[in-house]
């Protein structure tokens, strides 16, 4: 008779989780999205849900959030981002959403209850939109990126 297993891992803390797409433009401008429910840019991207793996998430994400059925590429950065006040810990990854063809931005369509819209931005229009620890984590995406290499960040700054 097989004995009772308890679930070990039930009283274990759980993290935030969130993935991302970084998306750019022949011109390397970066996708970012507005969102209606808080100031602010952010690239396409969101909570993993439960029984989600980050990687599923970002395929859901540009769908919902931008109407397209993207491939995700590789993992560009993993970012632990500590506590501070209104959020929990949270580990956040950001994949390759690759160079979208100007063809695609045509069929690009965000969902008007979730975002404002869409716009490419270059560095220093990034740096305007975005809050500090996002632009961090995007600025380290686009460097794994142009070096082939994927990074760890804490609070959006390289460690490894």
């Amino acid at each position: 008779m097989p004995s009772e297993r308890r679930d070990v891992t039930a009283g274990l803390p759980r993290k935030r989780m969130a993935a991302g797409l970084l998306i750019t433009d022949a011109n390397d401008r970066v996708l970012l999205v507005e969102p209606v429910y808080k100031a602010g840019w952010e690239i396409p991207g969101g909570c993993v849900e439960a029984d989600e793996s980050p990687y599923q998430a970002v395929i859901r994400e540009g769908r919902e959030e931008l109407g397209l059925d993207l491939a995700p590429g590789r993992l560009l950065v993993v970012d632990w981002v500590p506590a501070r006040a209104g959020r929990t810990e949270g580990v956040m990854v950001i994949y390759d959403g690759g160079t979208l063809d100007p063809r695609v931005h045509e069929r690009i369509v965000v969902p008007p209850g979730e975002l404002k819209g869409w716009a490419f931005s270059d560095p220093p229009e990034a740096a305007q939109r975005l809050p500090p620890l996002l632009n961090r984590r995007i600025t380290e995406a686009l460097n794994a990126r142009a070096h082939g290499r994927s990074y760890y960040l804490e609070d959006g700054v390289q460690v490894t």
